[in-house]
């Protein structure tokens, strides 16, 4: 049986994946997981999911995962798009699940993920050294 897999390693096709997190969060995604997949389904190796506050926050960070891979991995495939609940940007070896916040919380994908390792990314702490005590 042949896998749909390509030759990538698990640690490209992971740094990938990070990636487009990285860019959900330049965009102020919030709730950025990445999920890894590899050892429980032949769908993906990983899923990266993330959460937008509006239709055009959810589109903005689907632009910026896009733009910021364009160069290492073109989209097999784009759905949701045009109602922007759920914009799904699938890489083949990893998928990127950017919600609206409803939409994410009615499906909640992690439930039915709950055994795989799941990596939260989260925005570096402000500088607090101007802060005043």
């Amino acid at each position: 049986m042949t896998s749909k897999k390509t030759a990538k390693s698990h640690d490209s096709i992971y740094l990938l994946a990070k990636k487009a997190a990285e860019a959900a969060l330049n965009k102020k995604a919030s709730d950025i997981i990445i999920l890894t997949l590899k050892d429980l389904t032949s769908v993906a190796d990983y899923f990266v999911i993330c959460t937008g506050d509006v239709d055009m926050h959810v589109k903005a960070i689907a632009d910026e995962i896009k733009k910021e891979l364009k160069h290492d991995i073109k989209p097999w495939h784009i759905e949701g798009y045009q109602h922007l609940r759920w914009v799904l940007i699938d890489f083949v070896d990893f998928v990127v699940h950017v919600f609206h916040k409803d939409t994410r919380d009615y499906y909640n994908i992690e439930r039915l993920w709950a055994d795989a390792p799941l990596e939260k990314l989260v925005a570096p702490a402000a500088d607090t050294q101007d802060s005043p005590a």
